[in-house]
């Protein structure tokens, strides 16, 4: 689309923080005004609407505009209702990436073991939830009382976080990480270096594929975005 503004600014009023473009308030699909709590996250999506597309009458793309269309999804999709969301998050607690070590070799073993299972010990040690683990292909059922635990603290998070979750935790394929993501246990590097593990060690023993590699770089960039926009909704700044 053609940008048919001049300048994007953030924009207190009684009820948040809109987004004013040429003086007028953003809006949502709904029609209601896109308000957000932080200030932080308000200026961040204004700067990148007065980056988007150059200057008026230049060209942009939605994909110029990650954390609108998350705070859009936290406030058009979530809020309404966020058991949905609550409940896609917390069912990958039940398939954890963490919990499914591999057999062989000995020096992928070993690193599974060496990177996740701290994360599995401070779920455990965090939110009361020890996870069971299993190696080879075969699926481990968890304890309901685990499976509770990590489904209750799911449903404590805001629905900023829920947003920030939706995308961070199919992208890790783990629920365990994503919790650490959310809590700045983790940074989006090393949480995404976790995640592909497996593929990562592949990798140096076979080289590398520029699919993989092109691939990888997508889902880095996704939880790298859920990161910056849950760390804008925190704090009071």
């Amino acid at each position: 689309m053609k940008r048919f503004w001049n300048t994007a600014e953030a924009h207190n009023t009684e009820t948040g923080h809109t987004i004013l473009l040429d003086g007028k308030p953003m809006r949502l699909p709904n029609g209601a005004p896109l308000l957000v709590a932080k200030p932080r996250l308000a200026h961040a999506i204004a700067a990148e609407w007065q980056a988007a597309g150059g200057a008026k009458g230049g060209h942009m793309s939605f994909n110029d505009t990650p954390l609108t269309r998350l705070a859009g999804t936290a406030l058009d999709r979530i809020a309404p209702d966020p058991t949905l969301t609550i409940d896609a998050v917390a069912r990958y607690g039940e398939t954890d990436l963490l919990c499914y070590r591999a057999e062989t070799p000995q020096a992928l073993v070993q690193r599974q073991h060496d990177q996740w299972h701290p994360w599995l010990d401070w779920a455990e040690r965090t939110h009361g939830a020890k996870l069971r683990v299993v190696t080879g292909v075969g699926y481990v059922k968890q304890h309901h009382d685990s499976i509770t635990a990590l489904r209750l603290k799911v449903a404590a998070l805001d629905v900023d976080a829920l947003a920030g979750l939706g995308i961070a935790v199919p992208a890790l394929g783990s629920l365990v990480l994503g919790l650490a993501l959310a809590a700045r246990q983790l940074d989006a590097e090393t949480a995404h270096a976790l995640g592909a593990l497996d593929e990562l060690f592949q990798a140096e023993q076979w080289g590398e594929d520029d699919e993989a590699v092109t691939r990888r770089a997508a889902v880095l960039a996704d939880i790298t975005l859920a990161a910056h926009y849950i760390d804008l909704t925190r704090g009071d700044q």
